[in-house]
């Protein structure tokens, strides 16, 4: 339940933040027999993430599905994640096999209507208290562990104690600060502007990507008939654009291949600028300590990969750490056990770093693109990998580079980019 003031301050876990990966720790947590305290800066309920590609890859249905959201998300209008590419060798346009079941998917909906519906789900949760306006200010150690927080309150300062600290506070985590987690960053070579717009049709509703190599664009419908519309140039252009960001923003939406009807279409929110969002790749445990969603890791945002990675190491750390965080279990082994579940989006991540220093595709990517642009199978394989549900060595294995090798051979010298 929301309170203000707890009657205890003893927990087996405090979260900081409420948004999609703590209150999706708190709810999990809680259903396990944990006593949770959820801690959000933010004194507003519907407080929600401005800055987001408003979508859940299909990674993330499972934890969608356990949380109970699926029908609460489908009743408030959620659009179902299918997608097309654009890359040079035409469109990428994963399809169903034939007679076989429909691809996985999950939903883009827009925070707006998302973080307050899980917000509110944690609030309800027995085993939960949702403390608004808690700020952490600091951690409580000894010997070497984290055993609580200080916070800043409404009511003053306080602090809490907890077997387990989970820090859910975003890419730049106080509380991986307050513990001293080192942070490897890297260099985005791209710059954001995206706007939602109402009235901006896409063909057969389905989302859109295009790889310009480097620049990207991408257009996700939302619930509420709203679509996301952002651009992600080369950093040098940057200056330029800002000159004029309604005018360029504008012009580039325009110039896209099979360009989405821009001047037909109502802006909705103002155009929002992400100009330096490097990628940030934290240790995920330290003693006492977990860090979930983007306090561990946070990847290039054109992947859309951010929803999908809080919810799951949401899931990942309730299954591993559980029993230990309400005493019954070794919580250095069950922090043990959650990091290397979570050591398995590292692999996707650092194709993202490097992706994301806006140079032409590397050869294993050319090779990939170009097949699934004119291959089915090589096409679902995409989606699998793009849905985060296949890792990079399943994404790159041998059968599948043989099959992009051969349908790339029988295309070899036909239309833009030839191979």
């Amino acid at each position: 339940m929301t309170k203000p003031e707890s009657a205890g301050d003893g927990y087996d876990v405090v979260i900081s933040g409420a948004s999609l990966a703590g209150s999706a720790a708190a709810i999990l947590l809680a259903r396990r027999g944990a006593r949770v305290a959820l801690l959000e800066r933010r004194s507003d309920p519907e407080a929600y993430k401005v800055l987001c590609t408003h979508s859940l890859t299909a990674n993330a249905y499972p934890v969608l599905a356990e949380l109970g959201l699926v029908p609460a998300l489908e009743q408030a209008g959620a659009v179902l994640n299918r997608a097309r590419w654009h890359t040079r060798w035409g469109w990428i346009e994963p399809r169903p096999e034939p007679g076989g079941p429909e691809l996985p998917y999950a939903y883009n909906v827009r925070r707006s209507t998302l973080d307050p519906l899980i917000r509110s789900r944690a609030a309800e949760t027995p085993g939960v208290d949702l403390l608004l306006g808690h700020q952490v200010t600091g951690l409580v150690q000894e010997a070497g562990r984290t055993v609580g927080v200080r916070a800043s309150t409404p009511g003053g300062e306080r602090e809490l104690r907890a077997r387990l600290v989970v820090g859910a506070d975003g890419k730049d985590s106080a509380v991986a600060k307050y513990a001293g987690v080192p942070t490897r960053q890297d260099r985005n070579g791209r710059f954001s502007y995206f706007a939602h717009f109402r009235g901006l049709p896409l063909p057969g509703g389905v989302a859109r990507a295009w790889f310009l190599e480097p620049d990207m664009a991408y257009a996700f419908p939302n619930d509420d008939g709203v679509t996301v519309l952002a651009v992600l140039p080369e950093k040098k252009w940057l200056p330029a654009f800002r000159e004029d960001l309604e005018g360029s923003f504008l012009a580039f939406v325009r110039a896209l291949p099979e360009a989405p009807p821009i001047d037909s279409a109502e802006r909705v929110s103002k155009i929002i600028g992400m100009v330096d969002y490097p990628l940030h790749n934290r240790r995920p445990t330290a003693p006492g300590l977990a860090l979930i969603g983007d306090a561990a890791l946070t990847s290039d945002p054109l992947w859309g990969v951010g929803c999908g990675w809080a919810l799951q190491s949401a899931q990942w750390l309730a299954e591993a750490v559980a029993p230990a965080a309400t005493g019954r279990g070794d919580l250095d082994r069950s922090l043990a056990a959650y990091a290397r579940r979570h050591r398995r989006l590292l692999g996707h991540h650092r194709l993202a770093t490097d992706h994301a220093k806006a140079g032409p595709f590397n050869p294993l990517q050319r090779l990939m693109f170009a097949a699934a642009a004119r291959d089915a199978a090589m096409a679902r394989h995409m989606h699998l990998y793009a849905s985060r549900l296949i890792g990079p060595l399943r994404f790159l294995n041998p059968v599948a580079l043989a099959r992009a090798s051969a349908v790339n051979l029988r295309h070899r010298g036909a239309g833009p980019g030839g191979r």
